[in-house]
């Protein structure tokens, strides 16, 4: 057995709460595969097995749920929630989901399905609110009373905690940051002035932050600045190098990315910006960005603002049993720090 996350002084149960805290299943559900552990109390984890995601096929996803319990049931009781991160959106009144890569949960309330399927309660998030969930309790945030978490992967997501609990707000959509326009689309480089085009958007707008903050959009941005097609790993390896063209390149993304991410600090108050996804591996890109947005808003921190997710490996899993443990009564207290 291997614990991935070290028990909390602070996971004690909330007024109102009896007894110890129960065990929890989580599963971190991805197109591909599906990681299961259980969190026998906050701040605990067990990792136990990894299987294919039968994403195709809601029954065989159920029946797989099922069969993990099973197996595992030793390690939980029969009353024991299961808590789901999933590679989707979940619209948190109706609590329909919709995913690309899980085709099959599309359009079910997959909470109230499963939990009826299971016999057990059942919550679900999506991944980027359970790195959030994760971050702000186990993660770059703890200690932090507002946590704003920036996923820079492919695209561009995000999620919202205050005292260590999510925000889900209207359609669970609070923390997009990725789906808010660029602010200033012309940029002052080395003297030379820019004009950057408002790319249209898969969600049906035109220069969501989105089109150009991922790793995807690193690539539009060289290819619209340099004629040529290069991959993102490419271009920071060669930004790191110092090589011309890379640097104009980073050097624009930057000015583009830094403001929508500023304002998204200054409404939100937050004091921590854990960043997780592909570009959070790009120390030196995560550390230029921190100091181009701290520039950029009202507040000064005499700590690093932006900064690498610590649970970037293993958020799902560790924001999932956050969830459970929440639901039940248990977890972070609100005496937290409000730097």
């Amino acid at each position: 057995m291997s614990i991935a996350a070290t028990p909390r002084t602070t996971g004690q149960p909330a007024i109102g709460s009896v007894g110890p805290a129960k065990p929890v299943f989580c599963v971190d559900i991805g197109g591909s595969f599906m990681k299961f552990a259980v969190s026998p109390a906050p701040g605990a984890l067990v990792p136990l097995e990894k299987v294919a995601t039968p994403a195709a096929n809601w029954d065989d996803l159920a029946a797989s749920l099922a069969t993990l319990i099973e197996r595992n049931a030793q390690a939980g009781d029969p009353t024991s929630p299961l808590a789901l991160s999933i590679a989707g959106l979940i619209d948190p009144r109706a609590g329909v989901a919709t995913s690309a890569n899980i085709p099959c949960i599309t359009g079910r309330r997959i909470g109230e399905e499963l939990s009826g399927i299971l016999g057990r309660p059942v919550l679900a998030a999506n991944d980027a609110d359970c790195l959030t969930l994760a971050e702000a309790n186990e993660g770059a945030g703890r200690g932090h009373a507002v946590v704003f978490c920036a996923i820079m992967g492919t695209g561009i997501g995000g999620g919202l905690a205050i005292d260590g609990r999510l925000v889900r707000g209207a359609g669970g959509v609070t923390g997009e940051w990725g789906h808010g326009p660029i602010l200033n689309t012309t940029v002052e480089i080395g003297g030379e002035t820019l004009h950057i085009p408002r790319l249209s958007c898969g969600c049906g707008q035109s220069g969501c932050v989105d089109t150009i903050g991922g790793a995807r959009g690193i690539e539009r941005l060289h290819n619209f600045l340099h004629g040529c097609e290069e991959t993102s790993y490419r271009i920071l390896e060669d930004w790191q190098a110092d090589e011309a063209r890379a640097a104009r390149t980073v050097a624009v993304y930057l000015e583009l990315i830094a403001d929508p991410l500023a304002l998204s600090v200054n409404v939100t108050g937050a004091s921590i910006v854990p960043v997780g996804g592909g570009l959070a591996s790009v120390t030196p890109l995560i550390d230029a960005l921190d100091r181009a947005v701290r520039k950029r808003i009202l507040n000064r921190f005499d700590h690093p603002l932006v900064t690498p997710a610590l649970r970037q490996e293993d958020g799902g899993l560790v924001g999932a049993a956050v969830l459970g443990h929440q639901s039940a009564g248990y977890g972070r207290e609100s005496a937290v720090q409000g730097h």
